[in-house]
Parts: structure tokens; sequence; C-alpha cells
């Protein structure tokens, strides 16, 4: 498991996509006055953080059905694909209302946990998965609680309240595979070694590249947000053609 813990969570660390290479300090900055109340840095921030987390967590469920060897990294693994699915349109929902560019592929490390789990088998895919899981909601369930907290954004506060709902649900259920270090995954996720910024920084899409889209289980249990005066507010069903975010598997 060494090699997987040593990946981190700063890769959720991923700064907004409109000409920024690094966060800036100032956080709390309103880069837009919306409908929706004021958008921050930080609001803006936490929208592409989501989106992000589901184009790498999304594929590794579905390798996790197919490779786990424990029916609690099974059932993780179908709560990973239910509740990204459903915060994933969530994001494509309300990025544009707000004028939010999102990624089409997660960051070079993000993939880089993906890439690593592909390459494990039976007790060892098991643990990593579990542990690296848990280190990386233990850690983004943190940011949700500041977000929901400050942000004066109707949206933000909506897309926060599903995301802390989700990633609660996630984290118990890495939790009751009984795999998970919790000395370790805590350190990890409160001692997280400093990274090169491209390795956490998704690409952003190129101009008229379809967006990807994570399409939500047959049996699907949770739901994207609903906006007030939109038709169908509840379906996750969406039309744009999937593209598939290399290297990750099939998505949908």
């Amino acid at each position: 498991m060494g090699g997987a813990m040593a990946l981190t969570l700063a890769a959720l660390a991923y700064p907004s996509m409109l000409g920024l290479n690094t966060v800036s300090s100032s956080q709390t900055r309103i880069v837009a006055n919306t409908q929706w109340g004021p958008l921050t840095e930080q609001d803006r921030d936490f929208v592409v953080k989501v989106r992000a987390a589901g184009l790498w967590e999304y594929p590794l469920g579905q390798i996790g059905l197919q490779k786990g060897s424990s029916p609690g990294v099974k059932e993780a693994s179908k709560h990973l694909i239910d509740g990204h699915a459903a915060l994933d349109a969530s994001c494509r929902k309300i990025a544009p209302m707000l004028n939010i560019t999102i990624p089409n592929v997660a960051s070079p490390q993000q993939e880089g946990f993906v890439t690593q789990l592909k390459g494990e088998t039976g007790k060892a895919f098991d643990t990593d998965f579990a542990n690296i899981l848990r280190m990386t909601h233990g850690s983004i369930f943190n940011a949700i609680a500041k977000i929901r907290s400050t942000t004066k954004n109707s949206l933000i506060r909506s897309l926060a309240d599903q995301a802390n709902d989700t990633v609660l649900d996630h984290m118990t259920v890495m939790e009751k595979t009984g795999l998970v270090d919790f000395d370790q995954t805590i350190f990890q996720q409160t001692t997280p070694p400093k990274l090169p910024s491209d390795n956490l920084t998704p690409p952003a899409p190129d101009p008229g590249q379809p967006q990807v889209v994570l399409t939500p289980p047959p049996n699907a249990t949770s739901t994207p947000l609903a906006i007030p005066g939109e038709p169908d507010s509840n379906s996750t069903r969406e039309d744009p053609a999937p593209a598939q975010p290399s290297p990750t598997p099939t998505i949908g």
C-alpha cells in the first residue's frame, strides 16, 4: 500500500480554470455577481474540484466492480458510480449558469491513482482502493464544510449539501470494508507533501471538445440538483455524446 499512499490528496487542490496557474490566496475575492448571489474564487474552485473528483472516482468505481475481491469493495464501487454520476450532473448543470469552465479529464495525479490501481489485483487492490478513497474523501469532506458555511451563492450551497451527503456516504462505505488504516490515511490527509502544480491541475478542455458525461447506473438512487423553474430538473439522463477520459475505462 505504500506506493499508493504516497500519492496525496493534494490532487484535489485544483485551481480555477480561467487563466490561473495557482489558487489565489484571496479565495474570498468575488469574481462574479450572479442572480444566485456573489461567486468567489473558492466557490468557483469548489465546482471544479467536485467535477474533477468524479472524473477519476467514477471510473475507479467501474474498475472496483471488475477487480474487487471482497463484497465490501464491490459495494463501495457501486456507491462511487451512483454518487459521482449525480454530482457530475449537478456540476455540468450549474457550471454554465455561473460561467465556470470545468475539465474533461482529471489531473495527472488523480489519473495516477487510477493507473496504479488498474495494475493491482487481489488484496493489494482492495486495500489500496479503500485507503486511497478514504483519504481523498476525508480531505474533501473538510473543504465542503468550509464552502457550505461561508458561501453566499445559493447554487454553491446546494452543491455543497449534495457533496456533503455523497462524500459522507463514500467515506462510510470505505470504512465498512474493514481495510482502512486510519493512522496512515489521516496522516496523509493532514500532512500532504508539496507537489508540482502541473501534477495537480486537470487540463482545460479543447474548444469544441464533447463534454464527458458520467452516465448514472440503471438503478441509480442519487439525483442531481433540482433548479427551480427548470423542466425535468431531477433527470440525470443527458444527450451529449460521452467522451472518454484517457486512460480511464469507458464511462457510461
